[in-house]
């Protein structure tokens, strides 16, 4: 091996590209050597010199770069969250980049007053607004906040199911009295991510998010987390949006591309409004 290329792969930084191409397995020594030799001859890149050698693609360098930042994502297979959280595996995809843009308006308009919690609510958008009220949380916790997802749904659940996680105690147990706040589940495969699933399956579950306790739980879950982001039933069905809406106060509504009825989205605002609720927006999402 030359000694001048030996020399350079042991001084590798660690916070660099092809030291942390080697750590990860991605090159053997051999292949950094060829790789930094062509990165002589030719002035590119490390990175661009590896993939031009066919050692390594642009994902590599894609997971490498989340790394160096601090921006976990996950590998597909390696875990039990949903591949259709696009925020878990495909943090450059555009439509995460969109996701990002909806976090940073939702901090200006909302978290620097002093808020802490936001419902997503729909007319009938009912799988695209759980999708991305679990997408939303995730990019809340890649930035580094901590973050919590209460899946307040309690007529069809479904964000234990996303995450691969039980749902044996959560929101309403809690509003009924059968369990308290350590029925919380933290998410490891993300920085700070946590989920209050909705629970037992109950018969009333209007009647349990009208309850006085909710408002309490509600500043209960906002002390401890830096946002609390719920998920809700779609308003054409039931007014347990509504409810969940007049605790926090704040509200996205999600309307379904080619489905919801410019009269239904009318109807959810007015719904939300009346329940002393702010609207900050309406997101326009693609639903199954």
């Amino acid at each position: 091996m030359n000694a001048n290329v030996n020399t350079t792969i042991t001084q590798m930084a660690k916070g660099n590209i092809g030291q942390q191409l080697l750590d990860n397995d991605k090159l053997t020594v051999n292949q950094a050597e060829k790789v930094l030799l062509l990165q002589k001859e030719t002035g590119i890149r490390f990175g661009e010199a590896a993939i031009k050698l066919g050692y390594i693609s642009e994902q590599d360098i894609q997971d490498v770069l989340a790394q160096q930042f601090e921006y976990p994502y996950l590998v597909s297979g390696q875990s039990k969250v949903s591949e259709k959280l696009v925020a878990a595996y495909s943090p450059f995809d555009s439509q995460v980049e969109a996701l990002r843009s909806l976090r940073s308006q939702i901090v200006l308009r909302w978290i620097e007053s002093g808020n802490k919690s936001i419902a997503l609510a729909s007319y009938d958008a009912k799988n695209s607004s759980d999708l991305l009220a679990a997408n939303l949380a995730i990019v809340f916790s890649q930035l580094g906040e901590r973050t919590l997802l209460v899946d307040a749904n309690l007529r069809e659940a479904t964000q234990h199911e996303l995450f691969g996680i039980e749902n044996r105690k959560g929101l309403s147990d809690i509003l009924a009295g059968r369990a308290g706040l350590d029925s919380v589940q933290r998410i490891t495969d993300f920085r700070d991510l946590s989920i209050l699933s909705a629970g037992t399956k109950a018969p009333n579950p209007q009647e349990l998010l009208s309850r006085d306790t909710f408002s309490q739980i509600a500043r209960d879950l906002a002390q401890a987390y830096d946002i609390v982001i719920y998920s809700t039933s779609a308003l054409k069905d039931a007014a347990d949006a509504q409810m969940v809406a007049s605790r926090v106060k704040g509200a996205i509504l999600v309307a379904g591309r080619n489905k919801t009825p410019i009269k239904g989205l009318e109807l959810a605002k007015t719904q939300i409004e009346s329940a002393n609720a702010k609207i900050l927006g309406c997101v326009l999402a693609q639903e199954d």
